[in-house]
């Protein structure tokens, strides 16, 4: 059977990861369709981490299934992953800082010309269509393909690293705390190219542990504690606090608002005594 709009682009089923006796993961549901952003909320040691690698290829589930366009499937490697339209983008862009812009667009997959009886990189080629694809995203500082990637924003890196993944077929993308190191007006950069991979019909999973950040451009929440699915909603369902509230524990954090009220009370607001 087809895959139709209504069928997620990228599912997992039930999917358990475990390290020797150690285990990571427990049945996680999790599901992304075309033109919509998943944003995958925890703290840190949550998870996040290990759902990112199973997905792009790194490591294998224990148990449970990786779906896409409703179909089981299993990813050897990374190189499996992206061929199949998966593209990962990680916090620092993946960008080599020292090449320049058109380089670091097709490292890898170099256009080539002609020079006599060689095959040479067509740095004229690779500059044009690398300042395009990033232009196209909205970042219009960026207007010299010969620019050295050192030399850009944290931003712009990231705009870079989307811009390549689009280029080169991505279906799904996966956004590994893209914002986390950037001030508000970098960070906005990269929400905005966000909402047009979105736009553009692409399936987004975007990993963060910023509720800002993941509600300026999320459809779709998941909530990760201690390597388990602790909430799923939609768009609107949950505030802010209380998405906050969820990935701080919710219950631990009430308590121990309570001992400190409670501390506070017998000691007519004094700090404790240090020793």
């Amino acid at each position: 059977m087809s895959a139709t709009k209504s069928t997620p682009i990228l599912a997992m089923r039930g999917v358990n990861k475990s390290f020797g006796p150690h285990d990571v993961l427990h049945d996680i549901n999790l599901e992304v369709r075309a033109g919509e952003v998943l944003c995958l909320l925890g703290d840190n040691g949550a998870g996040k981490s290990t759902v990112i690698r199973l997905l792009s290829g790194v490591h294998r589930p224990t148990s449970g299934t990786i779906e896409l366009d409703g179909k089981p499937v299993g990813f050897d490697n990374p190189r499996a992953a992206s061929d199949l339209g998966i593209a990962t983008v990680h916090q620092f862009g993946g960008t080599f800082p020292l090449m320049t812009i058109g380089r670091s667009f097709f490292v890898g997959a170099e256009p080539t010309r002609r020079w006599g009886p060689f095959k040479v990189f067509d740095r004229k080629k690779a500059n044009a269509i690398a300042v395009k694809a990033v232009r196209d995203f909205g970042i219009t500082r960026i207007d010299d393909g010969d620019r050295l990637v050192g030399g850009l924003s944290g931003g712009e890196r990231q705009s870079l690293a989307i811009a390549r993944a689009v280029h080169f077929g991505a279906r799904v993308l996966i956004l590994d705390e893209p914002t986390a190191a950037l001030g508000v007006k970098q960070a906005s950069h990269v929400l905005r190219i966000v909402n047009e991979a979105k736009r553009r019909g692409l399936a987004v999973i975007f990993i963060t542990h910023q509720v800002t950040h993941a509600m300026a451009v999320g459809d779709h929440f998941a909530v990760l504690i201690r390597g388990a699915v602790a909430a799923d909603f939609r768009k609107g369902q949950k505030t802010r606090e209380e998405i906050t509230d969820l990935m701080a524990g919710g219950e631990a954090m009430a308590e121990l608002e309570a001992m400190i009220e409670g501390y506070a009370a017998s000691q007519d607001g004094h700090a404790p005594q240090v020793a």
